[in-house]
């Protein structure tokens, strides 16, 4: 209304000024032209004031229009002065606490996984013997973690040749106690007994397991039964539990197959994204006896190479404990270690 009102006095104060000019000066064609009975609203200033330009001469107008215009600047720059002025005066409150954090994983980690990856440097690259020096370092916690290595690989697991699923058996063990359950009929059963077999059966462990019994963590069958394991592929594929013959769990020689697992047989497949999970034991083992088990591990997959592996076969290696931050392994250094 402000505006309006000033506005409606320069148009006043217009009219004033030019009305001896006009009494002096010959009546216009286009004044008497095209009367109109109510005068034409002009947008001025943001706001809509009656114009009485149409009745007066054009030299003027702009004149008016730039007095307008310097209010409306002077009240914009007022407006300017004025934010600044309350955005200084109210400056952002700091964060406090995980919500400081720069990484947004870091604000959802417990004190003490915040206090340990401070021991290892995030990109640097360790060698093998220091890396597992400072995993051991890192595992704090009221229980015996697992110690784990993961390898991400230059394969496409959707491809038949580039698939990656084998096994090592680590010399110093897993450090954990391995049920084993054999499917076998006839001699076969006598022989998975005495072979310290902890669950044996045929036909009736295998309408156990359709039942929902799955107390074991490896499950061995004889070829002669895979006809009859077939069926239970919905249930046993997605624990990982299905005997395969790349795995070691389908064999003829039973007793071996059950020695080698209890004793630290590890199965490993690259999942869809072409990395591999391995574990390589406890963190109370010895510092010798991890190095020798990751070893066996590296040395394992690089065996194992698939036919479809093109280029550079190992992209990235790291090793952590259950609880605790990755380190980063150099793989050059990895590949080419001599203990």
């Amino acid at each position: 209304m402000a505006a309006c009102a000033t506005h409606s006095s320069l148009m006043l104060a217009y009219t004033a000024a030019s009305s001896r000019s006009q009494d002096l000066a010959p009546p216009s064609l286009f004044s008497f032209a095209n009367p109109r009975p109510n005068p034409p609203l002009l947008l001025l200033g943001g706001r809509r004031c009656a114009s009485f330009l149409d009745r007066r001469p054009n030299r003027s107008f702009p004149v008016l229009v730039s007095a307008v215009a310097d209010i409306d600047s002077e009240e914009n720059d007022l407006e300017e002065a004025t934010a600044t002025a309350t955005a200084v005066l109210d400056p952002p409150k700091p964060k406090k606490g995980k919500a400081a954090l720069v990484l947004k994983r870091d604000r959802t980690r417990s004190k003490r996984f915040l206090e340990i990856q401070k021991l290892r440097e995030t990109k640097k690259e360790y060698d093998v013997k220091t890396a597992i020096s400072l995993l051991k370092q890192t595992a704090n916690t009221r229980f015996v973690e697992s110690v784990e290595a993961h390898f991400r690989l230059n394969i496409d697991p959707k491809y038949n040749d580039q698939q990656l699923r084998a096994t090592v058996s680590l010399p110093k063990g897993t450090g954990q106690t391995v049920k084993v359950a054999v499917l076998a009929q006839g001699e076969k059963v006598d022989e998975a007994k005495n072979a310290g077999a902890d669950i044996v059966g045929s036909d009736d462990l295998i309408e156990q397991i359709k039942g929902g019994f799955m107390e074991f963590d490896k499950l061995i069958a004889s070829p002669d039964m895979m006809v009859k394991v077939a069926g239970l592929g919905k249930i046993l594929g997605p624990r990982g539990l299905m005997p395969n013959p790349k795995a070691g769990t389908v064999t003829a020689n039973i007793p071996q197959a059950i020695e080698e697992f209890k004793k630290g047989k590890v199965e490993f497949r690259a999942d869809k994204t072409g990395i591999v999970h391995i574990p390589f034991g406890k963190v109370n083992f010895t510092e010798e006896d991890l190095l020798i088990n990751f070893l066996a591990a590296v040395k394992s997959v690089e065996t194992n190479k698939p036919k479809g592996a093109k280029g550079v076969y190992w992209k990235s290696a790291h090793i952590c404990s259950s609880m605790g931050p990755s380190i980063k392994l150099n793989i050059r250094e990895m590949i080419d270690f001599k203990p």
